[in-house]
């Protein structure tokens, strides 16, 4: 009886030729596991026949949708991750998702080895295996991209049509796209020289802005404790809400990122990602955490939050560092509930109002007008007080400035000059 292994299967080009590829080189009993994470139907469809028409024994799909947002989304929404400025993480939160899902069927099943079609030039790789190795590390992990002699899309082709695998690809360059819930992105083709504006046939998700709606729409979003859990007042279940954030901002043309990103690898790739949803949720969020954090607080959630998107990026989520930051951005939220009001127009979403039941922002207190609960004369001390280190700095460089103008003047030019007799 052959041994099992467990593929990450997704129905694309390479997973399809992967399956008959493994029973050949390794004489392995494939089962292929696909993860619903909000690819969408035309992905889905059709995927159990297709995986047994390729060779598999056997094909299993799971839908993670809710999980993936509530467990892996939502944490990174709390810590505000965002990629090099730019890069909401999309991909890169699914891949741990995936992966623990392959892991527990492959225990569940009895097989030794999990594979993925990953490339050795890309951050996936790594995703995958870090989150094997983190959660059974006694799992024999096969990758084809770094074995086999398959070296482009046409060898890929040639391979399938020999053995009559189904595949819809072509040999026609195009995109490599990645989509779930939280965004798609591009990569691929045109794309592949930055000097390139994205073509129009690129964009999925989201309307060029200049062919937004005239008129403006202002939606708001409800959060509590860092996660938003409504929109316009009515309460939603996570995969629903970001349904609708993604078409309300896909219509106006929100959430488009074209980035030069820096791989773990060491090499830079340009990926242009489309997250409209998610970019109205971030954009309420940064103004309700600023209305209910206090200021050392926020500035700390501030400081780590490069390092925890750099943790979610290289794929070292089930590693203790992200865990225990995860706890401090759980804490530092739990106040950061609250509406905001975001006007949508033309490729912008930007937050107008927010409210709060913790809002530390006091009328009385920051008013420019008389305040009974703030006296001006307070000030004088606490100004001096904070402006000391800075004064006696000042102080003692410009006395050490004139002391060495001093000691550089030439003797004579400092005493009355000598008559000298001829």
């Amino acid at each position: 009886m052959s041994d099992k292994v467990v593929l990450a299967y997704s129905g694309g080009l390479d997973t399809s030729i992967i399956i008959p590829w493994l029973r050949e080189n390794y004489a392995l009993e494939v089962h292929a596991l696909c993860c619903d994470v909000g690819q969408g139907d035309d992905e889905l469809a059709g995927l159990e026949k297709k995986a047994l028409a390729s060779g598999a024994a056997a094909c299993k799909v799971v839908d993670l949708r809710t999980a993936f947002l509530e467990e892996y989304v939502w944490p990174c929404l709390r810590a505000m991750t965002v990629y090099e400025g730019r890069y909401l993480l999309g991909t890169s939160m699914a891949r741990p998702i995936l992966a623990k899902a392959q892991v527990e069927h492959a225990l569940e099943i009895g097989a030794p080895y999990v594979a993925h079609g990953c490339t050795g030039k890309g951050n996936d790789q790594v995703r995958f295996e870090l989150t094997y190795m983190a959660l059974a590390p006694e799992l024999k992990i096969l990758a084809p991209w770094r074995e086999w002699d398959i070296k482009s899309r046409e060898d890929a082709l040639d391979y399938a049509a020999k053995r009559k695998i189904p595949v819809v690809q072509s040999r026609k360059k195009i995109y490599s796209r990645d989509r779930n819930l939280w965004h798609i992105s591009h990569e691929g083709g045109a794309l592949e020289d930055p000097a390139n504006a994205p073509p129009d046939d690129v964009w999925m998700l989201s309307v060029s802005p200049e062919k937004a709606p005239d008129r403006p729409q202002i939606v708001e979003v409800g959060y509590e404790e860092g996660v938003p859990v409504s929109v316009d007042g009515k309460r939603l279940g996570a995969i629903e809400l970001v349904t609708l954030l993604n078409k309300l901002g896909g219509k106006h043309g929100v959430g488009r990122v074209d980035i030069t990103e820096n791989r773990l690898v060491g090499m830079k790739s340009r990926g242009v990602y489309e997250t409209p949803g998610g970019t109205i949720i971030l954009e309420g969020l940064r103004t309700l955490r600023a209305l209910t954090l206090d200021r050392d607080t926020q500035r700390m959630c501030e400081k780590l939050m490069p390092d925890y998107a750099d943790l979610v990026y290289t794929g070292r989520w089930f590693a203790p560092l992200r865990e225990s930051m995860d706890a401090f951005f759980r804490q530092a939220t739990r106040t950061v509930t609250g509406s905001v009001a975001v006007k949508l127009f033309k490729g912008s979403a930007t937050a107008l109002s927010s409210k709060s039941p913790f809002s530390l922002y006091r009328e009385d207190l920051a008013t420019f007008g008389d305040s009974a609960a703030f006296d001006h004369k307070d000030s004088y001390g606490f100004v001096r007080l904070y402006g000391l280190p800075g004064m006696v700095a000042a102080k003692v460089q410009r006395e050490a400035a004139g002391a060495a103008r001093k000691a550089s003047k030439p003797k004579a030019a400092r005493g009355k000059a000598r008559k000298v007799l001829v």
